[in-house]
């Protein structure tokens, strides 16, 4: 009957969700979700500390702490990471990072029971971070790795080129960019959906029931890209 925490700053959303299962009973979920462009470092401890409230207990409850481990926006990451893993140390817990990529997937699946996906992020400087998802009852199926890439190059999984796709997340704002038989292949688009915690912390638990907790100091966010920005030299 596991207690997980898990926090997000990967995109220009800020959440927190704490999951406590229960044996013969109902998961009992409490989340925080805000749209704060410029103000993860402010709010998301904070939103830690009111679900913990709200929830009733106390850190050293907690059983493991996740977070939205990329990729996304750099900056976001490393504030996410660095909160779970000052958390993960201080309480000698294992830390779980979960995609943001999957957790954007699971979101869409549980809300609206769309079983293939494509989740993609704006990833700026003409890419997108991408991959694509089969689900079935709240089990997601990765179906390409995840990757950054310019949008032009971006393609169904040949195996299922005739279901009905969704496109989900900030790199489908790029629509224009896509081929035109990604285009031709979606019956929906969700460019202003967001990764969020509540959804990372059912990830997570799923992991820890497994086994995939790690010692914090061995987690690191990923990027998928080295190289965020350069300079022309003249």
């Amino acid at each position: 009957m596991p207690t997980l925490l898990a926090l997000d700053a990967s995109s220009s959303a800020c959440s927190a969700a704490l999951l406590r299962r229960r044996e013969g009973a109902t998961d009992e979920l409490l989340s925080r979700f805000e749209l704060t462009p410029r103000a993860h470092t402010r709010r998301l401890l904070p939103m830690v500390d009111e679900v913990l409230a709200e929830a009733g207990i106390a850190p050293a409850e907690l059983d493991a702490v996740a977070y939205g481990r990329g990729p996304g926006s750099f900056t976001g990451l490393r504030i996410a990471a660095g909160a779970a893993q000052g958390l993960a140390f201080g309480l000698d817990r294992p830390l779980i990072g979960v995609s943001t990529l999957e957790a954007l997937a699971l979101g869409a699946h549980r809300r609206h029971h769309y079983r293939y996906l494509v989740t993609a992020l704006d990833a700026r400087m003409g890419e997108i971070y991408a991959a694509a998802w089969r689900c079935h009852e709240e089990r997601l199926e990765c179906l390409t790795e995840e990757a950054v890439l310019p949008p032009e190059r971006l393609s169904l999984p040949d195996a299922e080129a005739d279901h009905d796709w969704v496109g989900v997340g900030s790199g489908w704002s790029l629509w224009d960019a896509m081929p035109a038989e990604v285009q031709a292949g979606l019956r929906l688009c969700l460019p202003d959906q967001e990764a969020a915690a509540e959804e990372m912390v059912r990830l997570a638990a799923e992991a820890f029931a497994a086994g995939e907790g790690r010692p914090a100091a061995e987690v690191q966010p990923v990027y998928l890209r080295d190289r965020v920005a350069w300079k022309k030299h003249r």
